[in-house]
């Protein structure tokens, strides 16, 4: 049995190393460089907070892999887990969280509400007077993607995955019952019984090789380390500031990675050709926002480096992981949640392929026909 995975990213190198613990002969092909689409732009958040249960338990089954992967895969990943800290401005969103926590405390998801005083403990300099409490999870945290990525590489190389880089998927092919048989490459035909998509914001471009309408949108997310004024401790947790849309979390040396959207302006981009430089007004702002959160940043608050990439967005905000038509996989759609849930998503289209069923979590709502008058899911912690 062979499979070809199309993608390059966290979540192709992921599953390629899971099929090939399942003994299944793996070929990964990517368009460019490995890591070159969504994961290198990525800024590395691993948290378990999400309101909807599924995306909790990709996050909680992935976190048990982050926790041991630096021994497992022989990789320093630099994994930190100093939590993630959700500020609410408003009665209204601070009710929500509280609900919120009550779904995550029922799937074993360590998260409590907190008050502002309590919020300060965990992020000193927070302009408490402008919060009504928050949401904290102390086993949330961040890792370095590009590292994530190089130690799924190497143990599936290791292992004896094909992973090619620099072919380009032209065609997916189907035999005469409808069922996959190989892809068509700029570098010519490979045979295969069953096919990945796992190329995050061209999924859309590649569902449509087998005649599949996947509403997967790539949106354009900008990111930048800031140099504080005040040095930020290693200690603060991943401080999203909900009602604001602003969020930062430690980097080296005291400065942050920061960023957000705001603005109701979304436009779909094309994955080959959108801008992957930041606007100075946007990286202004972050700052300007940013100060309206926590006294850390200041007039002399400076932007050391910035760049954009690109979430694969869903219109609920969930990944669509199925076997659509036979032998064609679908692992797309994470919306900026693609890192944090590689490792569990390796281990489903490993199930998918090498048992026929996912069964590690149940997936059923995680398949494209939801958006066909099925029944969309819906996540209110989405970070921009």
């Amino acid at each position: 049995m062979h499979t070809v995975i199309i993608g390059g990213g966290i979540v192709g190198l992921a599953s390629a190393y899971y099929l090939k613990q399942r003994n299944v002969d793996v070929t990964v092909l990517e368009k460019g460089t490995l890591g070159s689409g969504s994961t290198d732009r990525a800024n590395g958040g691993i948290r378990a907070q999400f309101s909807s249960p599924v995306s909790a338990e990709l996050s909680l089954a992935s976190i048990e892999v982050w926790e041991t992967f630096d021994e497992e895969f022989d990789t320093e990943i630099t994994y930190r887990q100093p939590g993630y800290l959700f500020l609410a401005r408003t009665d209204e969103t601070a009710d929500r969280f509280r609900e919120n926590v009550r779904k995550q405390n029922k799937i074993g998801v360590s998260s409590e509400f907190v008050t502002p005083e309590q919020a300060s403990e965990l992020c000193p300099a927070l302009r408490t007077e402008e919060f009504v409490g928050g949401t904290y999870s102390p086993t949330d945290g961040f890792a370095d993607p590009h590292l994530g990525l190089q130690g799924f590489s190497i143990a599936a190389n290791d292992a004896g995955v094909d992973i090619r880089t620099k072919v380009e998927v032209k065609d997916v092919i189907c035999a005469n019952d409808g069922s996959v048989s190989g892809v068509e490459t700029d570098q010519g035909r490979i045979d295969a019984d069953f096919v990945v998509n796992a190329t995050g914001p061209w999924a859309a471009q590649v569902g449509k090789m087998v005649d599949l309408s996947l509403p997967v949108s790539p949106r354009r997310r900008q990111l930048v380390i800031v140099d504080p004024e005040t040095s930020v401790p290693d200690t603060v947790p991943f401080t999203i500031d909900a009602d604001a849309s602003v969020h930062f979390r430690p980097e080296r040396d005291g400065n942050v990675v920061a960023g957000g959207h705001f603005t109701d302006l979304d436009p779909e981009m094309d994955p080959d050709e959108y801008s992957n430089r930041v606007s100075l007004e946007w990286a202004a702002q972050v700052v300007e926002e940013a100060a309206k959160c926590a006294d850390y940043f200041g007039p002399r608050s400076e932007i050391r480096q910035s760049w954009a990439g690109l979430y694969a967005v869903t219109p609920d905000h969930h990944p669509i992981i199925e076997e659509a038509i036979p032998g064609f996989i679908n692992a797309v759609g994470f919306s900026g949640h693609g890192f944090m849930q590689a490792p569990a998503t390796g281990q489903l289209v490993a199930e998918l392929i090498a048992d026929g069923e996912a069964h590690s979590i149940d997936i059923s709502m995680l398949s494209s026909d939801r958006f066909d008058g099925g029944s969309p899911l819906e996540e209110g912690t989405v970070i921009d």
